[in-house]
C-alpha cells in the first residue's frame, strides 16, 4: 500500500458568526464567533481527535474567527497562512446573494464577476498554490487547514481536479470538517461536511 493511502488533508470551516447566520458574504470583515459558533468550534475537537491524525501540521487563515475556531478545537501551534483567507468579495462584502442579484441577475460567486474583489481565476490560483505547497508533506504528516466556506470549497474542487466553479457542488456548514486524501494514489474526497454535535 502506498504511503499516500494514509494521507489526509482536513479542512475545518470556522464556527458561526452573525453574518453567516444571515448569509452575508464575509471576506475581509473580521467578525467574531457567536456563542453558538464557539460551541461548534469546541465540538470539532472530538471529531478531529477521532480521526487519529498523524502528527498534524495546522494552518489557519489570518481572520480572528478562524484562529479562535482552531484554538477552541484544540489545534495548537497553528501557522497563519494568508493564502487561506476567504474569497475577497470586493463591493459585495456584507451583501447576500439575493441582494447582489437585484443588480446582477443570476449571479453566483462561482460564475459571476466580483467588482473590486477577486476573480474565480485568482481564487483558483491561490487554491492551487496552497495545495501544491501542502501535498509534498502528506506522505509523512497529515495537515489541517482551518478557514472559510467558499475558499474551502474552492480547495475541495481543485483537490478533486475540477474547475473552480465546481466548488458550488460542495456546500459546507459552519464548524464542519471535510477530509481529503487518496485512493490508489488518486486524489479523492474521503468525507465531506461532517458537522459535530453541539449542545
Amino acid at each position: 500500500m502506498s504511503a499516500l493511502d494514509d494521507a489526509r488533508l482536513v479542512l475545518l470551516r470556522h464556527g458561526e458568526t452573525t453574518w453567516s447566520t444571515q448569509h452575508k458574504h464575509t471576506g475581509r470583515s473580521d467578525l467574531p464567533l457567536t456563542e453558538h459558533g464557539e460551541e461548534q468550534a469546541r465540538a470539532a475537537g472530538p471529531l478531529l481527535a477521532a480521526l487519529k491524525l498523524r502528527d498534524p501540521l495546522v494552518f489557519t487563515s489570518p481572520r480572528s474567527r478562524v484562529m479562535r475556531t482552531a484554538e477552541l478545537a484544540g489545534l495548537t501551534a497553528a501557522t497563519v497562512d494568508a493564502d487561506l483567507a476567504e474569497w475577497d468579495y470586493g463591493d459585495y462584502e456584507g451583501l447576500t446573494t439575493p441582494e447582489i442579484r437585484e443588480s446582477a441577475p443570476g449571479w453566483t460567486i462561482w460564475t459571476g464577476a466580483v467588482p473590486g474583489g477577486e476573480s474565480a481565476d485568482a481564487v483558483r490560483a491561490r487554491a492551487d498554490r496552497v495545495l501544491d505547497s501542502m501535498e509534498p508533506v502528506l506522505p509523512e504528516r497529515d495537515i489541517v487547514l482551518v478557514g472559510h466556506g467558499h475558499f474551502s470549497r474552492a480547495l475541495i474542487a481543485r483537490w478533486a481536479e475540477f474547475d473552480i466553479r465546481e466548488g458550488r457542488r460542495f456546500a459546507m456548514s459552519t464548524g464542519a470538517l471535510t477530509v481529503l486524501g487518496y485512493e490508489h494514489e488518486t486524489r479523492t474526497v474521503l468525507a465531506h461536511n461532517l458537522v459535530p454535535t453541539t449542545s
